[in-house]
């Protein structure tokens, strides 16, 4: 898709289907000297496309420090020939724009660091946007509350939690957070932000083996959103708090103390969901709204 930039020039919309693991990045958005996955992402396009200043990416979720992905979406504005740069010599001119994208995506492989992998590069369709044509996102949190603890081949994505934890409990502790909602209860304010969201699902399960996994849909996320959601059904799990608490906790409208962060490595962004393609461009429209409760929580 072919796009004006804020100059006017037309500009060749690219989107990237991207997988990282969290641990060693001060999380998804650039900052000054610390290493992020927008960081890392933006000097490989850089180098590969020969482009100075590196182009800015646009990302479907910002991803805190320690959280991973593995089914992250961004886009990228490229100027017309940027892609010729990632041909090999002699083939210049040669090839079509999907041909050189596939050329793009074997080259960033070649010069990304190990926990980042761009699994496609494509043209993006009409009207879509990484950020505001998403429908949803999903989310895993993942917990073991085995004696020993979590397999050591595990243990950057997996939560050990010292103590036995009643997944029904939480489950009907979940079910009271369900709908649309102002979250500023679990959320981290930011100026000129809504905490408006539609929690879609939040429901934890258990394998044999001591893992349980939260799954967790919303057409967005706040700031720490999740990450506090699962704090609170922890303390239910453990028996701390009863069943009614985090309902409770979200009728405030104010952040809580009681509420624990649990920690980010538990966390992964598992998937973005997007609309058919005759609705990414009114789907953005519609999210670039300032939203409102149109009922109380």
């Amino acid at each position: 898709m072919t796009v004006s930039s804020d100059n006017g020039d037309e500009v060749l919309r690219v989107r990237l289907d991207l997988a990282y693991e969290g641990t060693e990045f001060s999380g998804w958005a650039r900052q000054p000297d610390r290493r992020t996955v927008q960081g890392e992402l933006e000097t490989a396009l850089a180098r590969v496309l020969r482009m100075d200043p590196p182009p800015s990416l646009t990302v479907a979720g910002r991803t805190d420090a320690g959280v991973h992905a593995r089914g992250q979406v961004a886009h990228v504005d490229l100027p017309p020939g940027a892609l010729a740069a990632a041909e090999r010599r002699g083939e210049e001119g040669t090839r079509t724009t999907t041909e050189r994208l596939v050329a793009l995506s074997r080259r960033l492989a070649g010069v990304l660091p190990p926990d980042i992998r761009v699994h496609a590069v494509t043209e993006a369709p009409e009207g879509f946007d990484a950020r505001f044509s998403a429908l949803w996102r999903r989310y895993t949190y993942r917990v073991c509350d085995a004696p020993g603890g979590v397999d050591p081949l595990r243990r950057r994505e997996v939560l050990w939690y010292p103590r036995p934890l009643d997944v029904g409990a939480m489950n009907v502790a979940a079910a009271g957070l369900i709908g649309e909602h102002d979250f500023a209860a679990f959320c981290k304010r930011r100026d000129g932000a809504t905490t408006i969201r539609e929690l879609q699902q939040l429901h934890w399960s258990r394998t044999p083996d001591s893992f349980l996994t939260a799954t967790v849909i919303a057409d967005a996320f706040c700031h720490s959103m999740v990450r506090a959601l699962v704090g609170s059904l922890l303390a239910v799990g453990e028996s701390l708090r009863p069943v009614e608490w985090p309902a409770t906790v979200l009728t405030t409208g104010t952040r809580d103390s009681g509420v624990n962060v649990a920690p980010a490595h538990g966390l992964c962004l598992e998937e973005v969901h997007y609309p058919p393609l005759d609705q990414l461009l009114p789907r953005a429209r519609l999210t670039r709204r300032v939203r409102t409760l149109t009922h109380p929580s």
